[in-house]
This record gives C-alpha cells, structure tokens and sequence, in this order.
C-alpha cells in the first residue's frame, strides 16, 4: 500500500525516509513543497496531494510532516490514520537539549553529547573508471562511479557545507539521508549534520563519455601467424591524462586464445605469469614512470597446425592514482557553523581503475 514515507522538518528538509516495495526518489516531495508553499500555515498544507504517477498523504505533528507516497488509490483516511499511529510509535517530541547524552537527538542520525578531544573531518573523493578501449586507442565507451565517504569526529552538533568548484559533473547523485536536499537542488551545495565517524555522504555517476578522461593507454602488437608455431607478444603501458600524477598498482591480465601453449616474455619491470592450463597471462608492473614506460614482449608457442585464433586478445588493466578525480571534481570549501572550535580538515582523492578493457 505505502511504497515510500518522508519526514520533513518545519525548515523543509527531509531528514529520514523509509521505502518497501521500491525507492522513490525524493523529487516526488517537489509536488509537496510546492503544496506547502501555496499554504498560509502548516496545518492548511492539503492532507492528500495527486501527482502524475503517485498520491501523497500528510499529517503534521510536532513540527514534522509525516508524507507518505503510494501509487494506488487507497481510503485516504485509512493512511492517514496509520501516519498517526506512526508518530505514537516513534513519540516523537521536541525535547531537543534535554535529550540524555548518549541517546538519539531530534537529529536521528547523530546522538548527543558527542566530544573529542582532537576534532576533525576527512573526506575521501574515490573514483571508479569503467572503460572500453578499441584497438586504435578510440574510447568505445566510458563512466565514472563515485563516492565520497566520510570520517567525522567532531563534538557537539556542527553544522557542515560542502562546496565544489564544479558541481555540475555531477549525475544521479544518492545522498545519505543527512544531506539537505532542497539546498542541493538550489544551490549545488552539500549542508548536513554529520553522522559520528564512517559514513558514505554522497555516490554519483559521471557517464557524459566527452567528460571521462582515460588516465592510460596501452601500445599494442599481438600477431599470430597462419602454419606458424610462433606468434608475436609486445605490450607498452603509459600515462595519457593524469595531470602529473602517478600511476602505481598497474597490474594488466589478458585471457589468451586456447591455441596458445606457452609464451616466453621478458618484462622491462615487474614480474609476469603465465598459466598454460587457464591461459591466463598477469603482469604486475607496479610504478609506471613516464621516463621509461614498462614494456612487456616476446613470443608465444602456438598449437601445431592450428588455425590462428579468431580475434586476438582482450587487455584488463588494473591501477590507482592518488590525489587525482578523473573527473575533474574538486571540493571548493568545507565550512562548520554552529560550534566554536577549529576542526582539522582534509579532503583526498584517488582514481581507480573498475572495467578497464583495451582490444586489440
């Protein structure tokens, strides 16, 4: 019957939502807000609001409104009724400060009486880069996933914003549920109250492919000769667009044809296997420097008499670059109201390779 049920505190915020059968994005309260804003006073906010896909269903207690979302028609009375018998449960109050420490706060997220004796906020912005790479180096496809988690640990009840240079990158972005969503709609600003300690604050997704820079490139020329017991293996690794930073952790696998018996390769750094069971081929390379790229070559012993393999085969690579968002997102400023104190700050980055795969 309910699929979804939004809080939403007097200042407009949804700061706690539930869903069941499905997630419904938080845009659905768009049609709520613009309800509350025609209203004269809170209580005239329209009990049962239709939308083109969905009906919301309010009641107002404790300075909070109760909105929960369903797609069909149901006794109106029947949910409201039930939105009651919600708010008994939880008792929520406006006890605020007299909360015992330890205890939830109106903030149900974050428990008071929180104190450090070092205060401090470190955000991690992790990127993930899938790729597809064709065999002139032309990028069939490209995204970005990304998160920024967090590690909080500040006394009190801080109020935090969070800036980018240029939040516009950003796409289908999930929020924890401390994040003002109304204040990232209007202003592409972050403001929440932090949990305490480890969260995820926000995941997002870069998939405009004129926007995802490839960070790497492979130099390739795997041949195989028809009646030849032998074919040719050389592979060279670089950096294309890492904005000075280094690449470490490369480690490239391919998978190759069963034909393949044996490959006798020499590496110009790292170390390389190659199992002639499940024709898997690694190469952990490590460091790349851009002085003297890593390079991998020699020949492969083909089956006798066998024809040569169909396509030739697919390049995994594996690596990190720390201190670097592909994407270009950068955090403008990070900013604390409501305590103080000065808290240590800190913002990191790094890019990783997910699904990266060059054809050859």
């Amino acid at each position: 019957m309910i699929h979804s049920l939004f809080l939403i505190n007097s200042s407009g915020d949804i700061f706690l939502e539930k869903h069941w059968k499905s997630v419904v994005s938080r845009s659905v309260c768009d049609y709520f807000f613009e309800a509350q804003e025609r209203a004269t006073e809170a209580e005239n906010v329209p009990p049962v609001i239709p939308t083109p896909h969905h009906y919301l269903l309010s009641v107002y207690r404790h300075k909070i409104f109760f909105v929960a979302v369903i797609q069909t028609e149901v006794p109106p009375l029947f949910v409201i009724e039930f939105l009651h018998r919600v708010v008994d449960t939880f008792q929520v109050t406006n006890v605020g400060d007299q909360l015992p420490t330890g205890q939830l706060s109106v903030v149900p997220w974050r428990r008071t009486g929180v104190k450090y004796t070092n205060n401090e906020a470190y955000f991690d912005v992790i990127e993930e880069i899938d790729a597809i790479i064709d065999k002139s180096g032309s990028t069939i496809t490209a995204e970005i996933q990304g998160v920024i988690d967090a590690c909080v640990k500040l006394t009190g009840m801080p109020d935090l914003t969070l800036s980018f240079m240029n939040p516009r990158l950003l796409d289908d972005v999930s929020f924890h549920p401390c994040v003002r969503f109304k204040r990232w709609e209007s202003e592409r600003i972050l403001s929440f109250i932090p949990p305490d300690g480890n969260f995820r604050l926000l995941s997002y997704h870069v998939s405009a492919q004129n926007l995802v820079a490839i960070p790497v490139y492979v130099k390739h020329n795997i041949s195989f000769r028809d009646s030849s017991s032998l074919g040719r293996f050389e592979i060279t690794v670089g950096p294309k667009q890492t904005m000075g930073k280094t690449i470490e952790g490369v480690i490239v696998t391919s998978q190759m044809p069963k034909g393949v018996l044996n490959m006798s390769l020499t590496p110009s750094q790292g170390t390389h296997t190659f199992d002639p069971v499940t024709k898997m081929l690694s190469w952990d390379v490590g460091k790349i420097n851009p002085q003297k790229l890593p390079s991998l070559k020699g020949t492969m012993s083909l089956q006798a008499g066998a024809s040569k393999p169909d396509e030739n085969p697919t390049i995994n690579l594996h690596f990190k670059i720390q201190q670097l968002a592909i994407s270009g997102l950068k955090v403008n400023r990070l900013d604390m109201y409501g305590e103080k104190y000065k808290p240590f700050k800190g913002i990191k980055y790094m890019t990783k390779a997910g699904k990266f795969q060059v054809r050859t």
